[in-house]
């Protein structure tokens, strides 16, 4: 994280003053809730989290955006998802495939939205062109587009991946209250351990049923299984996911099934 970023981040935790005058989405409220504390790991609230999730009743190739933070402090971890969402396409192929988005935000403003793209190769060179730049968080656009699409065709999951959070959280809670008005779960993983970020996401994750879970670059290997899981689970549901778990690379599904079998 640059010297820039850390001081701006270390003074704003209210509202983005760009994401509030933005004008480009309308904004809703909800009352905001902070969240149980949770005495299970990380990991395990997790897994509790996605269990509640019902499963996926259709078949063919499910539809998963995948977002990220672009801003500057995020730039060591960027590399590490290159690999990661690979992996994601790789492990549905025998499902009935997948179809992703990339949503990216940075700078003054700029959010951005790949095409939908079927092949994990195409994808990644699209990230390799992206380079993180300064700039405030736009997770507020990243959920009403999620919204948007979904619209216009079901989406099956939001994955969203960042480090911190400078909007105002009932603006977020609302928009992601429209996300689960429409069904989309979404799944947030953490870079370090902001305070305000976790808040956050913890409640997008509840209001949304989806689940929320913290990382850094040791464990790349655990959030990879993680990343797999759900990518799985939105493209066929449990009995893909128990196909997955007899595999070599199953770890996470392994994890995933074991949680949903407490029911």
């Amino acid at each position: 994280m640059s010297s820039d970023k850390k001081g701006a981040r270390d003074k704003v935790r209210g509202p983005n003053p760009a994401a509030a005058s933005s004008g480009s989405v309308p904004s809703a409220a909800s009352d905001r809730q902070t969240p149980a504390p949770s005495g299970a790991t990380d990991v395990e609230a997790f897994l509790a989290r996605v269990k509640s999730l019902s499963p996926q009743t259709t078949v063919g190739r499910g539809r998963l955006v995948f977002a990220m933070d672009a801003t500057m402090s995020r730039q060591a971890t960027w590399d590490m998802a290159l690999a990661l969402q690979a992996e994601m396409f790789h492990a549905v192929a025998e499902v009935g495939g997948l179809d992703v988005q990339l949503v990216f935000f940075r700078g003054a403003g700029e959010c951005r939205a790949s095409k939908w793209v079927s092949d994990p190769d195409a994808l990644a060179r699209l990230m390799t062109t992206v380079q993180c730049r300064g700039g405030y968080t736009q997770i507020g656009k990243v959920l009403s587009h999620a919204r948007q699409e979904t619209e216009k065709r079901k989406v099956n999951a939001l994955v969203y991946v960042g480090d911190c959070m400078e909007e105002a959280v009932d603006d977020l809670c609302g928009r992601a209250g429209e996300l689960a008005l429409h069904g989309v779960p979404v799944f947030l993983f953490q870079e370090g351990r902001d305070a305000a970020a976790e808040m956050a996401f913890r409640e997008i994750a509840r209001l949304t049923k989806g689940a929320w879970c913290a990382f850094d670059q040791g464990s790349a290997d655990q959030l990879r299984a993680l990343l797999r899981a759900v990518a799985v689970y939105a493209s066929g549901g449990r009995t893909a996911l128990q196909q997955l778990s007899t595999t070599r690379e199953g770890a996470g599904a392994r994890l995933l099934l074991t949680q949903m079998k407490r029911d």
